[in-house]
């Protein structure tokens, strides 16, 4: 992601989020941020998906994650979490986390089936309703079985592990 994609990836936040970051919110993550790492799913000119993390010692952190909604329920966000979790493993992390809406089950299933678990709850976390978020973290992405896993992934949703798939 750069700065010119801005636009198009708060057009996304506004469409997926109750209470969405300001776009100059991107701008200073991108400019400013070294933690942090964001990547686009791109159909043709159209940009659909985005996320990012923070890489914080040897923990990836995703901080955003959407898909704009005329493409949820097609694989876009399998083949954006594949990318950005092979952008975890590049970046040396050895487990990801991420909190999410304990209502926002879709979500909490593709995080699912990613390996991550549930490992606590932050009270209050969203502003716009005081609803409770989820922590959820994965297991160590070294392991046997977390290797299998986000190969499994991999051959559902498309990517390699490269990164392949989505656009840096």
């Amino acid at each position: 992601m750069t700065v010119a994609d801005i636009a198009d990836v708060h057009e996304i936040e506004r469409s997926s989020f109750p209470v969405p970051w300001p776009a100059y919110a991107f701008r200073q993550e991108l400019e400013m941020n070294r933690l942090a790492r964001y990547l686009l799913v791109t159909a043709g000119e159209e940009t659909v998906a985005y996320g990012g993390l923070w890489l914080m010692l040897d923990e990836a952190h995703v901080t955003t994650f959407a898909v704009l909604p005329g493409w949820r329920r097609q694989g876009v966000g399998g083949r954006l979490m594949v990318a950005l979790m092979d952008l975890a493993g590049e970046l040396r992390a050895s487990v990801v986390t991420l909190e999410v809406r304990l209502s926002n089950e879709a979500a909490r299933g593709l995080y699912a089936r990613f390996g991550f678990r549930p490992a606590g709850i932050r009270p209050r976390y969203y502003s716009d309703n005081g609803e409770d978020a989820l922590i959820m973290t994965t297991d160590r992405l070294d392991a046997p079985d977390s290797r299998r896993r986000l190969e499994a992934m991999r051959q559902r949703y498309g990517g390699t592990a490269d990164g392949t798939g989505a656009t840096p």
